[in-house]
């Protein structure tokens, strides 16, 4: 499988556009070029791309949700991150990687539709399609979607209407999820087995996977154009249920080349040993901090496992409050997340940046649970009811970060018991962490959003700035380090100083004439946001 990571680079190239067709006198064809493959090579190169591509967000997300900001002494050039002055050049790789894999899973789609011996890739390209449409949606609203996929084929691509896309999007994983049940188990068809990299060829797993999509695009769903479509369409998941494991992506990644996760390669170091992208530069915010040091919540336990030398009440070593001129912010170190040693010495560690190996988690069960819990708080009992979710979200959260390394084992049903109990005891009395203190479906939700907050801090922080978009939570307030995660800086005219979506890539708008125009970064918010 390690071989995947160098195949990843030929053949998503390979695939970015779909080759068209060519008459054999074409001068200008490179016959040394390849312009087809077979799904079982295309399907974990394309994996490992998205795996890869996930940092774009990640990065992008930890800005904006306020896991994140810039350690003093670093000059940072992306200035529209304190401002949000943005316009059609920024963020574009937001839109741009989402599109250059999103051509490699309709590669495997067209190639596949109707030979059946590929039935399962094409059920495994259809749910990613999905995954990647649905983040697309939710930064940009429109999008090609229906002609958005056909390469050279077609330039310029009508926009389809984003409420749209998204029932197209349930329809699409429901297909999908019919194929895997009728062929998941089938010796006539071609097995995922090597190919699948990120569930090893188990076509359950795949159909909880499209579930908790399903469920995360059905959440989104219900305010708005699509409330009464979303809550029929809540009664509409498979019987196999939903997925409560960590989701996680790992070709094989290896500590000796540039092959290692992608994650520890940018905010860690690289093979070589110096210093990743972000390792030193980037830090966490006062605001997030608060949720563990007794600010606003107590949480000595997953705070310790979060943050390098961390003591709760206290401002840790070397972060927030003493951003420069630290001496041991040197080559391969981790500036501020837990861990010891430097470069290729650093061991593996528990926390958010485990290891050089560590597969690539896309979505944490701590997500699904607290979706579950969503649901069942507006009357859509799908598995558990909403306090019980919101309890087994928490420790989904604390189960991910004392995982060591690579490792995928979980902590023992008491070891987790014994943590919840203890982070209840700290916050006694705070609806925030005791479910059951809630009094009114306003603080239900608000305590669901913000532990869902907290459990995405550093590990996909792009989903919690959608969730803070769609609620408002967790609530902001003045303009103190603890009070709020919005830029002092802010350019934004809304009324929470913050943007609403994205704008379309500078090269969308000069190559296609169908790119949605007078759009407004501060108040064209996407259809489902009513906050």
């Amino acid at each position: 499988m390690k071989r995947l990571l160098k195949l990843s680079i030929i053949l998503i190239t390979a695939f970015t556009v779909q080759s068209c067709k060519k008459s054999y006198l074409d001068i200008n064809e490179n016959t040394n070029s390849a312009t087809s493959s077979s799904p079982n090579l295309v399907l974990p190169a394309v994996l490992n791309n998205t795996a890869s591509n996930f940092i774009t967000y990640f990065n992008y997300g930890a800005w904006m949700a306020g896991y994140q900001a810039n350690a003093g002494g670093y000059s940072f050039t992306g200035s529209t991150f304190f401002t949000y002055n943005w316009n059609s050049g920024t963020n574009n790789g937001l839109f741009n990687s989402a599109f250059t894999d999103l051509r490699s899973y309709q590669y495997i789609i067209t190639s596949t539709t109707g030979v059946n011996k590929y039935v399962l890739y094409n059920a495994v390209a259809r749910i990613m399609k999905s995954y990647y449409y649905q983040i697309l949606v939710d930064e940009y609203g429109n999008v090609p979607y229906t002609e958005g996929l056909a390469g050279v084929d077609n330039l310029t691509p009508h926009y389809d209407d984003a409420a749209t896309v998204y029932k197209s999007l349930v329809t699409e994983i429901d297909a999908a999820i019919k194929d895997l049940q009728t062929y998941g188990s089938s010796s006539v068809v071609s097995a995922l087995g090597s190919a699948d990299i990120v569930f090893k060829g188990d076509a359950t797993k795949w159909i909880k996977f499209a579930n908790n999509i399903k469920l995360r695009i059905l959440t989104r769903a219900q305010a708005g154009t699509l409330a009464a479509y979303a809550s029929s369409a809540f009664g509409t998941f498979s019987a196999e249920g939903f997925l409560t494991d960590d989701v996680t992506i790992n070709p094989g990644y290896v500590s000796t080349s540039a092959r290692q996760n992608p994650l520890w390669n940018t905010y860690h170091s690289s093979y070589t040993g110096s210093n990743g992208a972000y390792a030193a530069q980037q830090i966490p915010t006062r605001w997030i901090f608060s949720f563990y040091n007794g600010t606003k919540l107590s949480d000595a336990t997953r705070g310790a496992l979060i943050y390098k030398n961390y003591a709760a009440g206290t401002t840790p070593i070397n972060q927030l409050g003493n951003e420069t001129n630290v001496s041991s912010w040197i080559s391969g170190y981790p500036a501020w997340y837990i861990g010891v040693g430097t470069a290729l010495n650093a061991p593996e560690t528990q926390g958010i940046i485990k290891s050089r190996v560590m597969g690539q988690l896309i979505m944490p069960a701590a997500e699904t649970y607290f979706l579950l819990a969503e649901a069942a708080l507006n009357g859509h009992t799908l598995s558990g009811d909403a306090a019980t979710n919101f309890d087994n979200g928490i420790k989904a959260s604390y189960n991910y970060l004392q995982k060591t390394g690579a490792s995928t084992t979980s902590a023992s049903t008491a070891v987790l018991d014994a943590y919840l109990t203890a982070y209840k005891t700290a916050n006694a009395g705070n609806y925030l962490v005791n479910y059951s203190a809630a009094t009114t479906a306003a603080q239900r939700l608000e305590a669901i959003i913000t532990q869902k907050y907290i459990a995405l801090n550093f590990v996909n922080g792009y989903e919690a700035w959608q969730e803070y978009k769609r609620t408002g939570y967790p609530a902001i307030s003045g303009t103190g380090a603890t009070t709020t995660f919005v830029s002092l800086q802010s350019s934004a005219t809304s009324a929470d100083k913050l943007p609403v979506r994205n704008l379309y890539p500078t090269t969308e708008y000069n190559l296609n004439p169908n790119v949605p125009t007078g759009l407004s970064a501060y108040t064209s918010k996407i259809f489902w946001d009513v906050n």
